[in-house]
Order: structure tokens, then sequence, then C-alpha cells
């Protein structure tokens, strides 16, 4: 899924790749998907974006912005899978937009579970989306503790550590996916409820945050994700669907995976004790 390292990682990626290429052709989606989401009609994307030039690329949140020339834009979210491909290498059957620039060379933007796919001119009207672009990211050195602090005091309610962390987009892209390792890091249950943090725990779990999500992006993504070359991101997960059942890098425990608040989260039985 797209977050905070991803977009980073494909936002560079896009910028160095695309900027200068002129839009030749559009294709809309040769396979349908229920839940893929579009600004308006997908029909009309080819008449906004044929003969725009790429100018830049800015990834913040769980969103990646490809910006064009006359102020117009190409918008993917959470669960779009954005793929730069060669004129020699072979498409993809199954897409829910195919992009064809002039020298032949396309991006082509498929969508598993679900996903968003944003074409439009102008300012997006997207509570999200305005949400990341006006937040700042812990990538960032003004993410510091007593914003982090704000954070925490904003929420009232004695909600767990994923809750506050990672639901209602407090902090624009940090998912559940990143989740994990941050808490596996901070020695902080993901059940385990914000009254029960101490000074000392806010800030253990601030420093995790900060460096978890920074080493996450210097190495291009977690090695659950893909870039915008179809490669696997850099970064060894230490909980996640590719670790469930190991043992524990710390203490030797074996990774437990449950159900909690409409996904899964992992955590080790030792290190993070409820």
């Amino acid at each position: 899924m797209l977050e905070i390292p991803e977009s980073r990682t494909v936002s560079l990626q896009a910028e160095s790749t695309l900027k200068n290429k002129r839009i030749k052709e559009i294709f809309n989606a040769s396979s349908l998907h229920k839940f893929a989401f579009y600004c308006g009609d997908p029909a009309g994307y080819s008449k906004i974006l044929r003969g725009r030039q790429v100018k830049s690329a800015k990834g913040h949140g769980m969103f990646v912005d490809v910006c064009c020339n006359d102020e117009t834009y190409i918008s993917i979210g959470d669960g779009t899978n954005m793929r730069y491909y060669l004129p020699s290498e072979k498409l993809p059957e199954k897409y829910q937009l195919l992009i064809k620039f002039d020298d032949e060379s396309s991006i082509a933007c498929t969508i598993a579970m679900y996903g968003g796919i944003w074409v439009y001119k102008g300012i997006f009207s997207n509570s999200y989306h305005q949400r990341s672009l006006n937040s700042i990211s812990p990538l960032d050195d003004t993410f510091d503790e007593i914003y982090f602090d704000k954070i925490i005091k904003s929420v009232k309610k004695d909600i767990s550590a994923k809750a506050l962390l990672a639901t209602e987009q407090r902090i624009p892209g940090l998912g559940n996916g990143v989740l994990q390792d941050i808490l596996f890091n901070a020695g902080i249950n993901p059940k385990r409820k914000k009254s029960t943090l101490s000074d000392s725990d806010k800030t253990n779990l601030f420093h995790n945050l900060k460096t978890t999500l920074k080493n996450m992006a210097e190495m291009g993504g977690r090695d659950t994700e893909k870039d915008l070359f179809g490669h696997t991101g850099g970064y060894k997960t230490l909980l996640s669907k590719n670790t469930v059942m190991n043992p524990c890098p710390k203490c030797g425990n074996s990774i437990v995976k449950e159900a909690y608040l409409g996904g899964a989260v992992y955590f080790c039985p030792g290190c993070q004790k409820p």
C-alpha cells in the first residue's frame, strides 16, 4: 500500500524519470474495477491530459501527484500501483489507466483491492488529499516532538496505539503497514491504551516514528511494496506478512499476527507486552 516511504520513493522516481515527457495517448481501463475511484468520468481524461508536459512530481502522505503544465495533475492514492515501462517492455494486459508519452514509454496504473486515480485541473477537492498537502510529514525536520505531542493531546478518547497513529489520518500516510515496525522499535503493543503511555514512552515513540520512517524512505520503501519500476523496496520489514511466525530479532519469541481494528497487527509478545 502507498504510505509515507513509498509516496516519497515513487514521487522522486517519477520526478527524475517523467520530467519533460509529453503525453501522447490515454487508454482507459482495460479491466473494469468496482473499487477504482476517479475524478469525474475517466472517459474525459484524454481531453484533459493529451499534449500536456510533465513538470514535476510530489509525494505527500498516501498520495503521489504528477504535475503537468497548465495546472493539470495526475494523482494516485493508497492502493494504486503506478509502474513505468520503457518502449521495449511489454505492457500489462489489465490496467485501470495507461498513459503513453511522446518517446513511446508509458505508465500504467493498476489497482488490486481498491484505489484512486484522479486527473484534474487546479485544486483537487478531496478532504484527505487537502489534509495531506497541508500537514507536516514525519520526514520533515519541522515534525518535532512538540508537534507530535499536539497530535496526541488532540485525541480525547483513550484509544489504542494503533488507533492513535494509524486511523483518522492524524499523520497522513502513516498507515497500518509502517505502523508495525514503528511500534516494535518503540516496544509498544498496538493494543496498548494511550492513557498508559508515560512521557518517556511518548518521547521514545516519537523518536522511533521519525527514525523508522526515515530508514524506510532512504532505502526506497518496504520490501512488501513495489516502486515505479516494479522493484521491491530495500527496507526489510521486521513485522509484516513476510516475517509472521519468524523469531523476534530481539528476543526470539515467535512474531504474532492478530486481527484488530479492521486489519492485521503484528507484534512480539515478549518485547511488546500489552
